[in-house]
């Protein structure tokens, strides 16, 4: 009997295995096992509570003369772990960009070895748990049984305990330009229909539950969850899928043309994907976990890539004023044919030798380092809607853009043109092109590209967000590097940390920027801003384009802010490239207010978030790069907001200069939205702040030391 009952021990010891990882201070404790049926199965614990229920973990794969249910589909169940190894990691790294000088990267890691039984195919799953959440991927290693495959499904769960609050977007293939629903996870479902806002000229939904990552969460008890991934390099992008019957997240990976959701070949591993947790909104938003989790630079060299404030001929093309096209008699064109020199200019084109220097003279006089020019190039007459294959060749001016001269007039003003390259989605034509499209740049000093993906791509059956696709990105990023310049990709899949890796990315648009508030019924919603760093900024910065003064747009819209509200969004919307959007003189209008932007930093030293919550309030204090200077920006969303702040980030024993810019007590987003107030008082680390900020409304300050107590004369002391 004694004998059976140690048989039977034995048995259950090698069917069920845990392992136990908790996190550098403690806080966070990761138990993976093997479950009944060889299940991989993690489950995260944080401060003693369960924040990730037991969840499964593996992939679903897709074999040719395969049937369904074969058990060579399954790399999900029937493993036993072989071996684990452990380790601990810690390490200071500076950043080329960022919010902070340097970035810590602690953490503990476990690397569990699976053998899946039956097949002789071996899998592991690398977990690291930092101070603020856990990172895993699947590996795989060099082996016989598993070298090229397909995945027919990622099967990775993030098992909620509640029916939490979430932020959410829906679920797309091809466009994360959704403004944000706040709701319980059990209302997604219908709620989908609503969010699933049809202003986009590209949308693929694929459930009425999937929503989009960075997914922020808040738990009936206050605790913050973000879902998200990170390092997401030749894989296809990850969405969720939820199980509202039993609060189950599941991955769901974006499909090729094939509706393959991804090719591999052994040695390979995944993404990380991310779970971040505070108790605090603020550490949620201070997170670099996501930028741990990738490579170190790949960039040797990276003192050519510089953080950037710019303005552009862009806005007005945006609210209507002008034109991308030089023409309106040609129904199409076509490259190396059409005879533009024959053309009648539509007199509405806004890349034109004078409004260009305009704007060159603006940006001299105002201390911006660049101006950023759409429509420069042939080809916009009929750019959009037609699937053209051979829409740009991104060398060829139209005849009212003189290339060289305006060149050279902008470098003698010390000023940087930034190159734009709209692609219209069509890939194989920008990548034909590309070499000679950076020479033309190197040729003319062109430093920065903002490239665009508008539309559906090409070849047809491709989405924005395949693995096809995302190797394209980040194949312009690397041949961007080649010829030292930074990139800035709009309509391209949402950051996932990769500016670590590769610094030369240095913007992202991926998300609803200011544009839509030119949309007219697609306008942001008032909290959209309060939001965006809680999401899509979790993964990297975002070319956000803010800086409006008049919110009446020329073509009838409206946006949806006060003007102090955009002078806090160049602080709390993190980014190495930061556009003044408006019109040269709506900002002549408003001398005094625009002084903020020309003062704001784009690089920082040190950041501290001394506010937040989700869809309400983000207060925020930067340092600037290599100074003494400190900016601090609030934003409010749908309600007022009365900010109460401490100074004690500054230097003790020292006095401070601030410039409040705040909203008038009578500011409307909708109605007054030019009401501000400026005032200067004296700061120390002693002083302490009360100030409202109206719903859509907010307020921004610049702190600077005093060097002579004369300059101090007549101020009131905060």
């Amino acid at each position: 009997m004694k004998k059976l009952l140690l048989l039977v021990a034995l048995s259950f010891v090698s069917l069920i295995f845990a392992q136990q990882l908790k996190s550098p201070d403690g806080k966070f404790v990761m138990d993976f096992s093997i479950q009944n049926g060889g299940y991989p199965t993690y489950k995260l614990i944080y401060k003693g509570k369960e924040v990730i229920k037991p969840s499964h973990l593996g992939l679903e794969l897709k074999y040719k003369n395969v049937a369904q249910n074969d058990p060579q589909n399954s790399l999900f169940s029937n493993f036993e772990v072989i071996g684990s190894k452990t380790a601990t990691f810690d390490e200071t790294w500076k950043p080329v960009w960022g919010e902070t000088k340097t970035i810590r990267n602690h953490y503990n890691e476990v690397l569990v070895s699976l053998k899946q039984k039956g097949t002789d195919r071996y899998m592991d799953i690398r977990f690291r748990l930092f101070d603020d959440g856990l990172g895993f991927r699947y590996e795989f290693p060099q082996q016989k049984n598993l070298v090229y495959f397909t995945i027919k499904e990622e099967r990775t769960q993030f098992a909620m305990t509640g029916d939490h609050t979430a932020y959410w977007i829906p679920g797309d293939y091809d466009t994360q330009e959704y403004n944000y629903t706040t709701s319980k996870l059990s209302e997604i479902r219908g709620l989908m229909s609503k969010s699933y806002e049809k202003g986009n000229v590209s949308q693929t939904s694929f459930s009425p539950t999937g929503v989009q990552t960075s997914l922020m969460m808040k738990t009936a008890d206050g605790i913050y969850i973000n879902l998200h991934e990170a390092a997401l390099i030749d894989y296809s992008c990850m969405h969720l899928n939820l199980d509202d019957k039993n609060m189950v997240f599941e991955s769901w990976l974006t499909p090729d043309s094939h509706g393959d959701k991804g090719k591999m070949q052994a040695p390979r591993h995944t993404p990380w994907r991310t779970i971040i947790v505070s108790d605090d909104a603020r550490n949620i938003l201070a997170s670099k976990m996501t930028y741990n989790l990738n490579d170190p630079s790949k960039i040797t060299d990276t003192s050519w890539i510089k953080p950037t404030k710019y303005v552009g001929v862009w806005w007005e093309m945006i609210s209507g004023k002008s034109s991308w096209a030089y023409t309106d008699e040609f129904p199409s064109v076509q490259l190396g044919i059409t005879d533009y020199s024959k053309a009648k200019p539509n007199g509405k084109h806004g890349a034109n030798n004078a409004n260009v220097r305009r704007y060159i003279d603006f940006a001299a006089k105002n201390g911006f380092d660049a101006v950023l020019v759409e429509g420069w190039n042939t080809g916009w007459e009929d750019w959009f809607g037609n699937d053209k294959d051979y829409v740009f060749d991104f060398v060829t001016p139209y005849p009212d853009f003189d290339i060289a001269a305006l060149n050279a007039y902008a470098h003698s003003k010390g000023v940087k043109i930034i190159m734009h390259h709209e692609t219209s989605a069509s890939i194989r034509n920008y990548e034909r092109h590309m070499d000679e499209a950076y020479k033309l740049m190197n040729k003319y000093g062109y430093d920065a590209v903002k490239s665009g993906y508008v539309g559906s791509i090409l070849p047809l059956g491709e989405t924005h967000y395949s693995q096809w696709t995302n190797n394209h990105y980040l194949y312009a990023v690397t041949k961007a590097a080649d010829y030292k310049i930074m990139v800035n990709a709009h309509e391209a899949v949402r950051p996932t940390g990769i500016a670590r890796t590769y610094p030369n990315l240095i913007g992202n648009e991926s998300a609803r920027g200011t544009e839509y508030q030119a949309f007219g019924n697609e306008r942001n919603n008032p909290n959209h801003v309060t939001l965006l760093p809680f999401t899509r900024l979790i993964g990297g910065p975002m070319d956000y384009t803010p800086g409006i003064f008049q919110m009446d747009v020329t073509n009838g819209s409206h946006v949806n802010a006060t003007i102090a509200n955009q002078l806090a969004l160049y602080v709390t919307m993190y980014s190495p490239l930061q556009m003044a959007a408006d019109f040269p003189e709506n900002y002549e209008k408003f001398q005094d207010a625009f002084q903020f932007i020309k003062d704001v930093a784009v690089d920082w030293d040190d950041s501290k978030y001394l506010e937040a919550e989700p869809g309400q309030y983000i207060t925020v204090a930067r340092k600037a790069k290599g100074t003494d200077k400190w900016f601090v920006g609030n934003v409010a969303g749908y309600k007022p907001f009365t900010s109460k702040i401490s100074f004690d980030f500054l230097d003790k024993g020292k006095q401070y200069i601030a410039t409040i810019y705040s909203d008038a007590k009578d500011a409307d987003y909708l109605k007054n939205t030019q009401a501000y107030n400026i005032r200067k008082v004296v700061v120390t680390s002693k002083s302490k702040l009360e100030q409202l900020s109206v719903p859509g409304g907010g307020y921004a300050i610049s702190i600077i030391p005093v060097k002579d107590k004369a300059e101090i004369k007549g101020l009131k002391s905060l």
